[in-house]
């Protein structure tokens, strides 16, 4: 079993969203996945780290870490933030629910991330932050 892992800590600012996609990109480019499992991949991290800064820290300063593990070609991400925490994760997981309307969010970020990759988990709690951790196994071409 061939075993990779990466841990990564940056600002909740709104340019390190591209910096995240782009890192958990180049971690899996070595399996050679197909284009539309980078895709996936990427969307999935970003709508994560877009979660942090607009709702975990709300535009305030704060840190997100970004961890991988590959095993094999399982591709396993966990972005944790220690920002304001999710109250109901089950009510903020609904598609179209949204904690911002006053940004014109869509509320869709969850069940993207829910769509493009094989499973995810969300564990918050008020005051203390969010952990998503999603898995995503990548398919041998």
């Amino acid at each position: 079993m061939k075993k990779n892992e990466m841990r990564l800590l940056f600002d909740s600012c709104s340019e390190n969203e591209s910096f995240a996609r782009m890192v958990v990109a180049a971690f899996i480019t070595r399996l050679d996945p197909t284009l539309e499992e980078m895709a996936d991949v990427k969307t999935a991290v970003s709508e994560a780290v877009t979660n942090c800064i607009i709702h975990g820290y709300e535009g305030r300063e704060g840190k997100i870490e970004l961890n991988g593990w590959l095993r094999d070609r399982e591709l396993t991400v966990e972005i944790v933030d220690k920002g304001r925490g999710i109250a109901d994760v089950e009510k903020a997981m609904e598609p179209l629910y949204t904690s911002r309307p006053d940004l014109e969010r869509s509320g869709m970020g969850f069940a993207f991330m829910e769509a493009f990759m094989d499973e995810l988990k969300v564990m918050s709690a008020p005051g203390k932050g969010t952990r998503v951790w999603m898995r995503k196994r990548l398919s041998r071409v």
